[in-house]
């Protein structure tokens, strides 16, 4: 080859660089030696050059050191050496055998090729010992590098070893050879030993270095062993394998889950981000005087500064999250979005490729075989490389949402602890509790689609750029086309959310009135009156159904468009293609090309207007989180703690607000050391006010505070955590038994605590709903004692607690011989009554102290302090001997006659209102229906064998302290029985309808793409216009019935979901409003069901429909892929099983896993955000005890339990992933393969069948996701359906009912025989053997101590529980015989708390609205209720709010009168309030009934016994038996009888 001619790379390697017809155009392809030692050696050490970098942050980055020497690693470093000595040699061998004397020329070639790899060898070698030091268990560059090195140094061997070959050839040959060979043996000895050690670098970088030594988180048995897995395992996700094995062999439970990563966890994530936030804090300010430390992570504790800042501090605006967010994640982010750049660019790469591919089947045979092959192989490759790249880059960017979700929920966390109430007024705790559910949710959503910013428009400029490369200008027709879709999408959308917003408001409605019916359901069921609720719950479904199916004719409409998009496209761009120009013709390449870089096109189209709905969402919730952190904090210095004051508790002068006005001014208290210090006054006079300024919770304006010691606070309303008993009164301390037992004794729960099923283990529910107030003031005023501060503010603990139990527990607690005498202690009290015990008074009035002083003192005054007790007297809600006590201490200080008067009066009507219930001893037994004479039992037989039985007594404890029965969490598969009833609920016609209609449907698209490749292939359209315009006639006209069938199809699938809906819904209410109360209602929690009625159905309206439509796009267009790839390849169908089964098995390991670990995600999620609002609530408490940083720490705990769940779920969404692609790439694979191999001549069916391959991918991925969503959302279908078998009450309606007469009962003669009842099956009777007669128009009186049975009775009467033998007859007839509508129409009961529902005072007299205008205003006059509702102005249409909140207590009652004025039936039953309605009440009540309910049988059960002396006999039952029948006269005439003494107690003989 002539010097001139060649170019520097000849020079360099004294050979041929390049020579295409050796390489490319030839049968026998092969490279030059040159390039194949120097490119094909340099392109791997550039690459690891270019990468370096990673591996020094990694080892930067790693929270490991020290791993050992091990057999792995020690290989490494031998082998790697092996290789720097061979370079060496090779160096050293070619200085010494070539240049100078000897003939062969030294090029430069020979000296630079050993020190390039020389250099890179010795790079990785250093890293051996680097990456052991800092624990780095490996790295994916170095396998690159080691895996491009072996791959690339291939093609050399085939060259040495054809190379010896030649030489042996002309050794052999018989002819002396002068030419010396020992270069080149070197060469071929030398190149071999570097290859085999590559290609053991290659191996020994497949596997992972052993574990650091040195751990910064302690790495458990349970640690994920991803955190040791190797790159190649990383890549390809088969660290995972292990747990998907698990989940398909048994459902996943909380503990096989892995340990979070600790680079994930809240204290990695946390210091940064803090770190961040201060830094941005800062920058907000203008004066820098601050200088501060970085964020350090002391003791577990980040402090975030406050952006409110001082109240000097100038602002220049709000903090943003957004700084420290880019900031704290950005690196992670920027490396996800190099990799999503790199999948672009290769997504490009295909169709070009492709293009390769049709050009070479139309040459026919002109090319070599290779070259197909090739192709085929290399869009294999890059669909490989994709598919990895993409895997890593969502993982990366799930991994940055959950940080970044992380970050956020404790930044809003801690600042919950510190707002101030300013802030708190402003937003609910709904409010701030979605802050962190929702608007931190979002970032986790947006941050996967945050790069299609960037990457949408780069994907259209580049499909853009190649289409107009195909087919020019004419491109932008059809680019016209999409983006005149994209705001007619727009419209739809908004209309879409029109519908959503009136659907979501028909929801509310619905579940509004469902939750007040299944909360009135035992009213609605003495009243009969479900039918009216039931009419009224299925008019709102049918209009939130209408709306739905509104929204589905919407859908339909968009997914029209989108289906008949890139037909649209492709037809208005080959139409202009060919109509611009006679010379235009369209030929299978341009076709194909054109059509796969179309599909390309459709992604970034869709998802642009997605992304922009979704930021502007985004930037909506991080509006609301910046204005949450931003606001305003208590101020830490307005609460003193100067030792050196006398007092450990004083105000002076202090002046405090709310945030707005002034509330309490020239507040000067004093508390001495150990005294007890009491505050009275009125309502609202700034009592508690008080209290908080000593928390620091108000805003002091002027003034000193100053506290000493510890402090411990009781607030007026209890705050209970949702945890046991024992944990609420420890709060955090350890349990120290006898001071434990002390306080709970002293605070009178000892009582409570036996009750409760499981002692003080038994869990409290949210907001303590299982405890009542007195119960969980006195746990809350425990709870402070135990913590044994040395200040206590009691804000008016003994409010809630009765009397009696209020005067134990200030004798044994805040009182001077309580247990807490030496502490200082401020009592803000309402009772008269402990007063003269007090130290010393202060008595506030309008927000400022009056009087100050001790008891006697006060009275004397006769001021503030005098008209303070006048007026608490006149309430008259104290105890007869307290009044006493009173008495004595006024009249031994000083003569005040009108005081003394007060409370003469006060003292008579304590009298009268003495109740019938205080006499009730009851004991626990009646109460727990037994289970009181089974804890005593259990206590005998402890002292027999106390350690057997101490722990199985743990464990039944521990069962009985669960309240409800729990709500199965569904574990396994779906049975088919669930899906046949869905298919049934949305008819057959439907069913098939869809499967007919989405065949049809692919049909057309196969066929209008069959068509296009008959047009390509036609050669006789160049020279005929007419054919072409039919070819391009029926296309349009292919298109056209795409679309219709599109519509259709989807159309139909929503209208069968909506069909199932209704039905499902349907049948769901009717089995739960025709359930039985006490077998179903009493152990079922309201929550469960309402969840099903708004939960379950709402997936069942929203969710499935829409999944059902994707799934069977899905389905139907994977079999087209297959049918179209089978066409043009038949030969593909042998490889299709095979396929098939590999997806099977991916499919079904994933669904099992994915299903239960996504229960398992959202039962770990609801706890964040309960105990975060249960912290809102509480807030001040937990400030007060100073115990916020232990608070921090549980929700830190919580949010990573719930990472626990959320990341493996994360896994095995890329992990199934990977692995089906890469069965999708197999299907390119062989498509292609057989389409260059198979001797196909079609070049248009080729170029079908790889574009139809080249979408496999995501449609396969999409159809298993789409599979596994059916399954998880047809457990609500399951759940819904498990309701059907809830135990039903008898029929409403017989048919025997019929010949009734009208006004049965005519008499109203009620008559027991030998009744017996129990609640349910397994529980003991509560009415044993009752028999009595009652004749019609009798009043009888029922007495008797709680839990005597008294309301069973009632119950039994309307059949609410049904006998359990006996029998009860009415007029004769056995209640028995008759439906349930039947009796209860015909009996008119007065329930005890008077239920409302919301909706018009009308429709709460009269549901059915059978009764005229006239009779109910005669009702309202009759109870007292008519000029009340005259002076409303909507008369009777008033609304009344839920549960009747807008009407007083006494108005409700006198509804519920008005109500059975207008039944007036024969039989009244009168089930009195048990508290005292305020008196006035009570009389019009009794009145009425006496004069209107003259001639009617009435059933009193009585409260008071005052109400039933007047009655013609009294019942008085006890534990389920009547001890006593007769006249009342009869009864009190006998001393001996239970009545008397029960009279007795009342004051009344």
């Amino acid at each position: 080859m002539a010097d001139d001619t060649s170019s520097p790379m000849d020079r360099f390697c004294g050979s041929t660089f390049w020579n295409a017809t050796e390489t490319w155009y030839t049968n026998d392809p092969d490279f030059t030696p040159c390039f194949e030692q120097t490119a094909l050696v340099w392109t791997p050490c550039a690459f690891y050059w270019a990468f370096v970098i990673f591996d020094f942050y990694y080892l930067k980055a790693s929270l490991d050191r020290n791993i050992p020497w091990n057999k792995l690693n020690v290989s490494k470093a031998l082998v790697n050496l092996g290789l720097l000595v061979i370079t060496a040699l090779d160096l050293i061998m070619a200085l010494v055998k070539k240049g100078g004397d000897s003939e062969l020329p030294l090029y430069d070639l020979d000296v630079w090729g050993p020190i390039i790899k020389f250099a890179t060898f010795l790079l990785l070698f250093i890293f051996i010992p680097l990456n052991r030091k800092y624990g780095v268990q490996t790295t994916g560059c170095q396998f690159i590098f080691w895996f491009l090195l072996t791959v690339l140094s291939i093609p050399r061997c085939r060259t040495e070893v054809r190379l010896d070959a030649e030489r042996q050839k002309i050794l052999n040959s018989q002819q002396p050879s002068e030419q010396d060979f020992s270069w080149e043996e070197y060469q071929f000895v030398s190149f071999f030993i570097f290859f085999t050690f590559t290609s053991i670098m290659l191996i020994l970088n497949c596997f992972a270095d052993g574990m650091p030594r040195q751990t910064k988180y302690q790495r458990g048995e349970n640690e994920i062993p991803e955190l040791s897995a190797s790159f190649l395992s990383r890549i390809t996700y088969q660290w995972f394998d292990k747990m998907a094995l698990k989940g398909y062999r048994n459902p996943l439970e909380e503990k096989d889950l892995w340990d979070l990563r600790p680079q994930d966890s809240c204290s990695e994530v946390m210091p940064i981000f803090a770190h961040h936030w201060n830094q941005n804090v800062r920058k907000n300010y203008k004066n820098k005087a601050r200088v501060e430390p970085k964020a350090q992570f002391s003791n577990g504790n980040v402090t975030f500064e406050n952006p409110h800042g001082e109240k000097n501090g100038r602002k220049k605006g709000m903090a943003s999250i957004m700084p420290p967010i880019y900031k704290s994640f950005g690196g992670v982010f920027l490396f996800g979005a190099l990799m999503k750049l790199f999948t672009d660019t290769l997504t490009f790469a295909q169709p070009q490729v492709l293009s390769l591919i049709i050009s070479f089947v139309e040459a026919q045979d002109a090319e070599p075989e290779w070259k197909g092959i090739l192709y085929a192989v290399l869009l294999f490759v890059l669909a490989a490389a994709q598919t990895f790249i993409l895997g890593q880059y969502f993982h990366r960017m799930f991994i940055v949402g959950l940080r970044i979700r992380t970050a956020l929920i404790n930044a809003i966390y801690r600042k919950a602890l510190r707002i101030s109430n300013s802030t708190k007024k402003e937003s609910t705790v709904g409010e701030i509790v979605n802050l962190m559910a929702v608007d931190a949710q979002r970032f986790m959503e947006l941050t996967t689609y945050l790069n299609m910013i960037w990457s949408a428009p780069l994907q259209i400029g580049l499909a853009l750029y190649f289409l107009w490369q195909q087919l020019g200008p004419s491109v932008l027709a059809g680019l016209a086309v999409m983006i005149i879709l994209i705001p007619v999408n727009g419209v739809i959308a908004s209309r879409i959310k029109t519908y959503q917003i009136r659907q979501m408001k028909y929801k509310d409605e619905r579940v509004k009135l469902m939750n007040e019916v299944l909360s009135g359901i035992k009213v609605l069921k003495l009243y009969a009156w479900e039918p009216s609720f039931e009419k009224q719950v299925l008019d709102i479904r049918d209009k939130e159904i209408a709306t739905l199916r509104s929204t589905a004719y919407l859908n339909a409409g968009t997914s029209f468009l989108w289906s008949c998009a890139p037909f649209l496209v492709s037809l208005v761009t080959f139409a202009t293609y060919v109509l611009i120009d006679e010379n235009n013709v369209l030929d299978a390449t341009k076709t194909f090309v054109s059509l796969s870089l179309f599909n390309i096109l459709r992604f970034p189209l869709t998802m642009l207007p997605m992304l922009i709905t979704n930021l502007v969402q985004t930037q909506v919730s991080v509006n609301r989180i910046n204005k949450f952190l931003n606001s305003e904090e208590l101020d830490p210095n307005s609460v003193l703690h100067d030792s050196s004051k006398p007092h450990p508790m004083s105000i002076e002068n202090g002046e405090f607000s709310w945030g707005d006005e002034i509330t309490l001014r020239n507040i000067n208290i004093e508390v001495k050391k150990g005294s007890l210090v009491a505050l009275v006054g009125t309502v609202g006079s700034g009592k508690s006010s008080v209290v908080q300024a000593f928390l620091g919770e108000m805003e002091k304006l002027a003034g000193v505070v100053n506290t000493v010691g510890k402090l411990a606070y009781v607030p007026q309303q209890a705050w209970i955590q949702n945890a046991t008993v024992r944990d609420n009164i420890l709060f955090g301390q350890t349990y120290d038994r006898k001071r434990y037992n002390k306080v709970i004794d002293a605070c009178a729960l000892r009582a409570d605590i036996d009750i409760l099923s499981a002692g003080d283990l038994t869990e409290i529910g949210e907001k303590g709903i299982n405890l009542s107030g007195g119960q969980k003031q006195r746990i809350s005023l425990a709870r402070a004692v135990y913590s044994d501060a040395d200040l206590y503010l009691l804000d008016d603990p003994l409010s809630a607690v009765d009397a009696h139990v209020g005067k134990h527990i200030f004798e044994e607690v805040i009182g001077p011989k309580g247990i807490l005498a030496r502490k200082s202690r401020v009592l803000v009290t309402h009772g008269v009554t402990f007063l003269p015990q007090v130290d010393s008074i202060y008595v506030i009035k309008m927000g400022e102290i009056s009087e100050s002083g001790t008891f006697d003192q006060l009275v004397k005054n006769k001021g503030a302090f005098a008209d303070f007790i006048i007026q608490h007297l006149q309430e008259g809600n104290e105890e007869e001997e307290e009044l006493n006590q009173i008495k004595r201490q006024i009249s031994s200080t000083a003569d005040v006659p009108e005081l003394l008067g007060t409370v003469e009066k006060a003292i008579k009507l304590a009298r009268t209102e003495s109740l019938s219930d205080s006499i009730s001893v009851t004991s626990a037994d009646s109460l727990m229906g037994g289970g009181g004479s089974l804890r005593r039992r259990t206590k005998r037989q402890d002292s027999h064998d106390s350690v057997a039985s101490a722990a199985s007594l743990k464990k039944k404890q521990e069962v009985e302290g669960k309240l409800i029965e729990t709500e199965k969490s569904q574990t396994g598969g779906v049975e088919f029985a669930v899906y046949k009833h869905y298919i049934k609920s949305v008819g057959i016609f439907l069913s098939v309808a869809t499967l007919v209609l989405n065949f049809v449907f692919q049909a057309f698209q196969i066929g209008s793409n069959l068509w296009l490749t008959q047009w390509a292939n036609d050669q006789n359209v160049a020279n005929d216009t007419g054919l072409r315009d039919m070819y391009l006639g029926v296309y349009g006209a292919f298109g056209f019935g795409q679309g219709v069938l599109a519509y259709f199809a989807v159309v139909i699938v929503y209208l069968g979901g909506f069909q199932a809906a209704k039905t499902i819904h349907n049948e769901l209410l009717a089995v739960i409003i025709r359930g039985s109360v006490c077998r179903f209602f009493d152990i079922t929690p309201i929550g469960r069901l309402l969840n099903s009625f708004s939960g379950d159905m709402d997936v069942v309206d929203e969710e499935l429909p829409a999944t059902m439509d994707s799934f069977m796009t899905f389905i139907f267009m994977v079999l087209a892929t297959i049918v179209v790839i089978s066409l043009s390849t038949p030969i593909f169908l042998a490889v299709i099983v095979p396929i098939a089964f590999l997806y099977y098995f991916a499919q079904r390991f994933y669904v099992a896993t994915s299903r239960q670990l996504m229960r398992l995600e959202s039962v770990s999620r609801s706890p964040i955000y309960s105990h975060f609002s249960e912290t809102v609530t509480g807030a001040s408490t937990i400030r007060a005890y100073n115990v916020g940083d232990r608070f921090i720490e549980e929700s830190d705990a919580k949010v990573d339990k719930n990472q626990v769940c959320k990341y493996p779920s994360v896994i095995a969404n890329r992990w199934l992933a990977i692995r089906l692609e890469m069965v999708g790439n197999l299907i390119i694979l062989f498509a292609s393969l057989f389409a260059v191999l198979g001797g196909q001549t079609n070049p248009g069916l080729v170029g079908l069948s790889v574009s139809y391959a080249l979408q496999v991918t995501q449609t396969l991925n999409w159809l298993v996701r789409m599979s596994s969503d059916i399954e998880t959302n047809i457990v609500s279908v399951e759940r819904i359906k498990e309701y059907g078998e809830t135990k039903q009450e008898a029929p409403w309606e017989l048919e025997q009912d019929k010949n009734k007469p009208k006004n049965w009962p005519q008499e109203g003669r009620v008559e027991f025989q030998n009744f017996q009842v129990r609640y349910r099956e397994g529980l003991d009777l509560v009415l044993r053997g009752v028999s009595f007669n009652i004749q019609g128009g009798e009043k009888v009186g029922i007495v008797g101590r709680t839990g005597a049975g008294k309301s069973s009775l009632t119950l039994a009467l309307f059949r609410i529980i049904e006998a359990a033998g006996g029998r009860i007859s009415i007029d004769g007839v056995d209640i028995a015989s008759m439906g349930l509508h039947m009796l209860r129409s015909r009996l008119t009961i007065i329930p005890q708390d008077p239920v409302l529902f919301s909706g018009s005072l009308r429709i709460n007299l009269d549901p059915f609205e059978i009764k005229t205008d006239d009779e109910i205003w005669k009702a309202l006059e009759l109870s007292h209720l008519k000029s009340f509702v005259k002076s409303l102005a909507a008369g009777l249409n008033h609304e009344i709010a839920e549960g009747g909140e807008n009407l007083s207590v006494g108005q409700r009652q006198l509804v519920c009168l008005a109500r059975a004025l207008l039944r007036k039936t024969k039989v009244l039953v009168l089930d009195e309030a048990t508290a005292a309605v305020d008196l006035e009440t009570d009389d019009l009540i009794q009145k009425t009934i006496r004069t209107e309910f003259k001639e009617c049988t009435v059933l009193t059960i009585a409260h008071r016994l005052n109400t039933i002396l007047d009655s013609d006999k009294v019942i008085v039952l006890d534990k389920g038996q009547i001890i006593e029948f007769a006249s009342p006269t009869e009864l009190l005439d006998n001393p001996k009888s239970a009545f008397y003494s029960m009279a007795k107690d009342a004051n009344l003989v």
